[in-house]
């Protein structure tokens, strides 16, 4: 059977489904997700899943994550692993152990491997002033060779409170090509609410310098769900934003995690939109941008068509893992810094999540991994399934069958039962040579995901996960 693959913005908005199937989930960044990782898998692991992935057939090009957790300030919103510091000398530390992590990291894998996207997170990755965040850039290019290729991809998320075009041009300096600025939103009520007040001539500012200076894609955040948001408020935010004209926009909704998240407990919970709240604004941001020509991506993500993630839509070659939807698809991704994930062959791994802790390992000369997860079998063949329908919406049997010399049918013989009351709400689409996400279906990814987990039979796990919506 031949069928096309979803056309990019494929969404069809229907809030009673979306209330009836808004469960807890993971956001499928890995599979499994980090709630399977455990302290078995350390440092000596490590190094043997890069000791193999350097190997013939199976070494492949290489993704970079860098995690600064320094923040000035907490927003209250935030489930970043961070830390509240004002301290310049944190900054220059931090650089120090990097490029001991780094130089250690870049040892253990064959110098001829092609970097082909590298990523600043937070924290505040512009805590870090030009030169710190250059020294970090060019300690990565001295172990690890960059590719020349003209989609190689270097980026940042940058706080436009503190982001000046002197900083902007120091990064175009360094090779960025691209940028993510947090905006949230921008009534001044629910910005002080969440202890992050910010202009939009901040803003501006800074999108503008991104430009001038030949930043080739730039990304805004936006959250739906925060305390005080109303429809009105909302909108005059979406359309300031939209004004912008980014190339890539995330609607994120706010997970509200007091119990695990301290600062979140700063924020009045009766100021929260409840359920019904919560879906009219998301309803107002998918109509606001889909009207603004921007394609649906997937999960919270939209970007302009010509826009390299909806290219790799088009085609059949985005990918998703912990850094978010990305165009770099069959890459090991490295991770460096406090509580960076790597995954390796059939790996993940995690470093340490307190600096401290980070650090000491660095001093005793080993690598700052605290945990992670070796993956059977059985976890590759889910974790393919999972990607494709998180990236595409789709899954064809037969190609899962020629990759991992199974039936599907069989294999998944419970998962396709526990897919027939979304098939009834006519979320998903079954049949023997392909199994589609309809439009109606598109804003539920990751509830159709779920039902390849193995780890969230019974819904066990459920309430460790935001919602899907």
């Amino acid at each position: 059977m031949t069928t096309s693959l979803p056309r990019p913005g494929d969404w069809s908005f229907d809030a009673e489904l979306l209330r009836r199937h808004g469960v807890n989930g993971p956001r499928y960044t890995s599979y499994p997700s980090a709630l399977q990782f455990n302290e078995d898998f350390g440092p000596a692991q490590f190094a043997e899943q890069a000791r193999l992935s350097n190997v013939g057939q199976y070494s492949r090009q290489l993704s970079l994550y860098v995690h600064v957790p320094f923040c000035a300030s907490p927003c209250f919103y935030c489930g970043c692993n961070r830390v509240i510091t004002r301290s310049a000398v944190a900054g220059e530390r931090y650089v120090d152990f990097l490029e001991r992590e780094i130089a250690r990291v870049g040892a253990l894998f064959e110098p001829g491997r092609e970097v082909v996207q590298l990523h600043f997170g937070g924290g505040t990755p512009n805590f870090l002033d030009g030169p710190q965040l250059a020294r970090v850039v060019a300690c990565l290019r001295q172990h690890f060779h960059f590719s020349q290729v003209q989609d190689r991809d270097i980026s940042i998320e940058l706080d436009p409170r503190t982001t000046t075009p002197a900083h902007v041009a120091a990064l175009a300096e360094a090779g960025f090509t691209r940028a993510s600025l947090g905006v949230q939103d921008l009534s001044v009520q629910v910005q002080e609410a969440i202890n992050r007040v910010q202009s939009f001539e901040q803003t501006y500012a800074v999108v503008a310098a991104c430009r001038a200076y030949g930043l080739q894609s730039i990304n805004l955040d936006l959250v739906y769900g925060l305390p005080y948001q109303t429809i009105e408020g909302f909108a005059e935010t979406l359309d300031r934003t939209l004004a912008l004209r980014p190339d890539r926009l995330a609607v994120y909704g706010y997970a509200h995690m007091p119990s695990v998240f301290k600062a979140q407990r700063q924020i009045p919970e009766d100021a929260l939109p409840d359920a019904e709240g919560r879906l009219a604004l998301l309803e107002l941001a998918v109509q606001r941008l889909r009207a603004a020509g921007y394609d649906y991506i997937g999960l919270d993500h939209f970007a302009l068509p010509g826009d390299a993630l909806a290219q790799a839509l088009r085609t059949g070659s985005l990918h998703r893992n912990f850094m978010g939807y990305t165009t770099h698809a069959q890459t090991d991704l490295l991770g460096f810094g406090v509580s960076a994930i790597s995954h390796v062959g059939d790996s993940y791994s995690q470093n340490h999540r307190d600096l401290r802790q980070w650090e000491a390992a660095l001093e005793q000369e080993r690598l700052p991994i605290m945990r992670g997860v070796l993956l059977d079998e059985d976890d590759t063949i889910r974790a393919d399934v999972i990607q494709q329908l998180m990236c595409g919406g789709r899954v064809e049997p037969e190609q899962i069958e020629r990759a991992w010399s199974i039936r599907f049918q069989e294999y998944f013989r419970d998962e396709i039962h526990a897919l027939a009351p979304l098939v009834q709400d006519g979320l998903v689409r079954v049949e023997p040579d392909l199994i589609e996400v309809t439009p109606r279906g598109r804003g539920l990814l990751r509830l159709v995901a779920m039902r390849f987990d193995r780890y969230l039979a019974g819904g066990q796990l459920q309430g460790r996960h935001s919602r899907a919506v």
